[in-house]
C-alpha cells in the first residue's frame, strides 16, 4: 500500500506548493511507485521519523534529491538477516547508521543499569535495536548480500572509528571498521561523503577503490597506505599502554580540522585504519538546501497504534540553525563528530521553516527552539581559524578566558529571532538548546541579553556551568565559575527590570575526571550559598570519542600526560552525586558521610535538612552493634544495642552458610506470640524474622 501524507505544504524555490510522502519501507511501497529495485537502502537504529533532526531522514532525502531510488529500513529485526532482504537486493548498496543516540547510551544508564525506555523507538519502549547497533546492522547486511558495499556512518560509527575505550565492557576495542566489516566509514556530518560515494558506486566504481573521499575511513594493508600521514599508536599498543592511548588521543583530536588536519593512520589487529581529512562543512546555501528537502516532519503512520515516537515531541516545532561548536568542552563528542567549525543557515531559510510550522494542524503558536549544538553561535570563532585551522594542543576558544581573537556577535542571531517571532501565528519563540553564557558575557552589547530575557525564556533558561571547582572546570574545558556568577547576576537583574520571574536551570556534572570528593563538597557549598537546587544531576558518562573519556580510562591528561584523579568506585560516585542534591532527605546519610570524610562537619547543619539528620540518627541507633549467638539447634539469640540481660531465643533457623546475620542487620521485626510491643524501640528489640523456617 502506498502511504501518502498530505500533512504539510512546503514552499519551493518556485513558490509552488508540493506534497510530501514517506519513502518506501516495504516491497509494497516500492511497487506502488512502480519500482522493481532500489538503488540504496538506508538503515537506521531509530524508528522512521522523517524530520531533519534525524540522520536517517537527512541521508535518505538527500539521496532521493540526487535522483536515486531509496528505501528506509528502520530498526530492522536483528536476530537474523531476513529484514535486510525486505526490499530485495539493492542495486548499489547500504548506508547504515546506528541512530541519533549511541545505542549503548540509549540502553544503559551511567551505572550500566538497563533502561526500560527508548525515546527513539515506537511507544518509547526499549529493546527495538541491539547493543552496538551500527556493528550488528552492518554484519547482517553483509550476511544478506556479501557482495554489496556497506557504508557505515552516523554518530556511533563516527565516535568509534579509532581504537577506543568501551566503558560498558571496560576494555579497549579496535576500530568499528574492523569489528563491523564495513567497506567504508563515513564520519562527521555525512552529506558530502554520501553524495560522492553514491555517485561513484552508481558509475560502476568498486567500493575498494573509493579511498580518497574526505570524511571517510577505510582499512588497508601496509603497502597501500597513503604517501603522507601521521601515525598514532596501534590498537594492541593502546590496549596495553595507557600513555600510548593518551598520546594517540591527542593526535586524533589535533587533526580534525579541514585546514590543518592530516591523514591519520592507526594499525588495528592486522590491517591499518586510514582516516582521511575531515569533509568540508556545508556552506550556507548547502545547509539551506538540506533543510529544505521535502520532509514530512512526522513519524511514520505505522507507529500510530503503538503510541508514536516520543523523540518527535522536542523537535517537531524546533529549528536547527547551526552546526559545529567551538566551545570545545572535553566531555562532549561534538568536536570529534560535527567539528569545532561553526556553520549556519541563512535567515531566509530559518524563517521559511518557521513559517511552514505555523501551517501545521497541531501547531499551537510556540516554537520551542531556534538553536543547535550551541544556540548563540552563528559564525566561525575567528578569522585566523579560516586561514590556519582551529588551534591544537588542547587550546579552547572560551576557556579559561575568552580568546582575544574571538569574534563575538549576536546581531545576526537577534535579527533572525525578531523575524521569527513576528510571523503571523507565532506566540512565543523559545531557546531550549541552551546558550553559551561565557560567549554572551563577552559581548559588550547588551541588546541580545535583554531580548533573550524578555522574549525567549519560558520561565526557565538552561545553562551549563557544570561545576564550580577550579580544578574540575579546567579538566572540563569550561570557564571559571566567576564568569557564570556574573551571568547569573545579570540574568536576574534584567529579568527583574523586565518584570519577569524567571530562573536559571543549571546543568551540573558529578564525578568528572579531576573532580575529587572535596571538589564535590565545594560545589555543594556553592549551591547552598547561591540558593540553587538542581533537579537533575548527571554522573560523567565515558562515551567514546571524548578527551574526558581518555582521562577516565588512562588517568592522564592527554595534553600534558600528567595524572588526573578519576573517581571510579560506585560509592565515590554516589557520594558526589548526593552532594549535588544535598537538600534531599534521602541523600542525608551520604552527604553526612562525605562531609565527615572531608572534615567539613561544619556544613552538616547547613546542607542536611533536619528531617534527614533525624533519619540518619535513627538509622545509626538501629545499626549499633548487636550480639548474635547461633545455637546448635539452628536457632539464634539476639542482644540488641549491646545491652545486657537475657536474650530471647528465636525459634527460627539460622541463615545458610555465606549469609550469616551480622550485628545490626535490619531484618523485618516480628513480635513474639501473645506480646504486643509497647513502642518502636521494643519492636526492634523483639525476635527477628527471617524468610527461611526450620523444618
Amino acid at each position: 500500500m502506498r502511504i501518502r501524507n498530505k500533512t504539510m505544504q512546503q514552499n519551493t524555490p518556485s513558490s509552488q506548493s508540493v506534497y510530501t510522502e514517506f519513502l518506501p519501507i516495504s516491497r509494497a511501497d516500492m511497487e506502488a511507485r512502480g519500482w522493481d529495485q532500489l538503488d540504496f537502502v538506508v538503515v537506521g537504529g531509530d524508528a522512521y521519523v522523517d524530520h531533519p533532526s534525524f540522520g536517517t531522514a537527512i541521508i535518505s532525502r538527500l539521496l532521493e534529491a540526487e535522483g536515486y531510488k531509496v528505501g528506509v529500513l528502520a530498526q530492522p529485526r536483528y536476530t537474523d538477516c531476513e529484514d535486510f532482504k525486505r526490499f530485495g537486493k539493492p542495486k548499489y548498496g547500504f548506508f547504515i547508521g546506528g541512530g541519533n543516540v549511541d545505542s549503548m547510551v540509549s540502553h544503559y544508564s551511567v551505572a550500566k543499569i538497563p533502561r526500560a525506555e527508548d525515546e527513539y523507538s515506537p511507544g518509547g519502549i526499549g529493546g527495538a535495536r541491539p547493543d552496538r547497533s551500527a556493528t550488528v546492522y552492518t554484519k547482517l547486511a553483509k550476511e544478506a548480500y556479501p557482495d554489496l558495499p556497506v557504508i557505515l556512518g552516523g554518530l556511533e560509527a563516527s565516535l568509534r572509528r579509532f581504537a577506543h575505550y568501551d566503558y560498558w565492557l571496560d576494555t579497549v576495542l579496535p576500530s568499528i571498521a574492523e569489528d563491523s566489516g564495513a567497506d567504508l566509514i563515513s564520519f562527521g556530518m555525512g552529506e558530502h561523503q554520501t553524495v560522492a560515494i553514491a555517485k561513484r558506486l552508481a558509475a560502476g566504481e568498486p567500493v575498494s577503490s573509493i579511498t580518497d573521499v574526505d570524511g571517510t575511513c577505510y582499512l588497508t594493508d601496509f603497502d597501500h597506505l597513503p604517501e603522507k600521514y601521521v601515525e598514532c599508536a596501534g590498537f594492541k599498543k593502546v590496549a596495553s599502554d595507557k600513555v600510548a592511548y593518551a598520546k594517540a588521543c591527542r593526535i586524533q583530536m589535533d587533526n580534525q580540522d579541514v585546514v590543518s588536519g592530516q591523514i591519520i593512520v592507526q594499525k588495528q589487529s592486522e590491517k591499518y585504519l586510514v582516516q582521511n581529512i575531515p569533509a568540508k562543512p556545508l556552506v550556507r546555501w548547502e545547509l539551506d538546501k538540506v533543510y529544505a528537502l521535502p520532509y514530512t516532519r512526522r513519524y511514520h503512520p505505522i507507529y500510530e497504534a503503538m503510541g508514536g515516537v516520543p523523540a518527535i515531541r522536542e523537535v517537531q516545532f524546533s529549528i536547527i540553525q547551526n552546526r559545529g561548536c567551538f566551545g570545545g568542552c572535553n566531555f562532549c563528542a561534538i568536536q570529534l563528530h560535527q567539528g569545532r567549525r561553526v556553520t549556519s543557515r541563512s535567515a531566509d531559510s530559518i524563517v521559511a521553516e518557521a513559517e511552514r510550522m505555523t501551517h501545521e494542524p497541531d501547531f499551537k503558536g510556540y516554537i520551542h527552539d531556534v538553536g543547535g549544538p550551541t544556540a548563540n553561535f552563528r559564525f566561525p570563532s575567528c578569522r585566523e581559524q579560516m586561514l590556519r585551522g582551529m588551534c591544537t594542543g588542547g587550546k579552547h576558544c572560551l576557556a579559561p578566558t575568552t580568546c582575544s581573537h574571538m569574534i563575538v556577535d549576536h546581531s545576526d542571531y537577534l535579527k533572525i529571532l525578531r523575524r521569527v517571532r513576528e510571523l503571523p501565528g507565532v506566540k512565543k519563540v523559545f531557546i531550549r538548546s541552551g546558550i553559551r553564557f561565557d560567549y554572551l558575557m563577552a559581548d559588550p552589547d547588551d541588546t541580545f541579553f535583554k531580548e533573550l530575557v524578555e522574549y525567549h525564556v519560558s520561565g526557565q533558561l538552561k545553562v551549563a556551568p557544570e561545576h564550580c571547582a577550579p580544578n574540575t572546570l579546567a579538566y572540563m574545558g569550561k570557564p571559571p565559575i566567576e564568569t557564570f556568577n556574573k551571568f547569573k547576576d545579570k540574568f536576574y537583574e534584567l529579568s527583574k527590570k523586565a518584570g519577569k520571574k524567571q530562573y536559571l536551570v543549571p546543568y551540573l556534572m558529578s564525578s568528572h575526571p579531576g573532580s575529587t570528593l572535596k571538589d564535590a563538597v565545594y560545589l555543594a557549598e556553592y549551591l547552598y550559598k547561591n540558593h540553587m537546587r538542581p533537579e537533575q544531576v548527571q554522573d560523567f558518562y565515558p562515551t567514546p570519542g571524548t578527551v574526558s573519556t581518555c582521562m577516565f580510562y588512562t588517568g592522564l591528561d592527554p595534553y600534558t600526560l600528567k595524572p588526573v584523579f578519576v573517581e571510579k568506585t560506585a560509592e565515590g560516585k554516589a557520594l558526589q552525586r548526593a552532594l549535588l542534591q544535598y537538600y534531599e532527605p534521602r541523600n542525608a546519610e551520604k552527604v553526612i558521610k562525605a562531609l565527615k570524610m572531608t572534615h567539613r562537619e561544619d556544613l552538616i547543619p547547613l546542607l542536611v535538612p533536619a528531617e534527614g539528620r533525624r533519619a540518619v540518627q535513627r538509622s545509626a541507633r538501629r545499626a549499633e552493634a548487636a550480639e548474635v549467638t547461633i545455637h546448635n539447634d539452628g536457632t539464634y539469640t539476639v542482644r540488641p544495642n549491646g545491652k545486657g540481660g537475657k536474650g530471647k531465643t528465636a525459634n527460627r533457623a539460622a541463615a545458610p552458610a555465606g549469609r550469616q546475620p551480622s550485628p545490626g542487620a535490619r531484618f523485618a521485626p516480628h513480635a513474639a506470640p501473645g506480646h504486643k510491643p509497647k513502642n518502636n524501640q521494643q519492636k526492634e528489640n523483639t525476635t527477628w524474622k527471617t524468610t527461611k523456617r526450620k523444618k
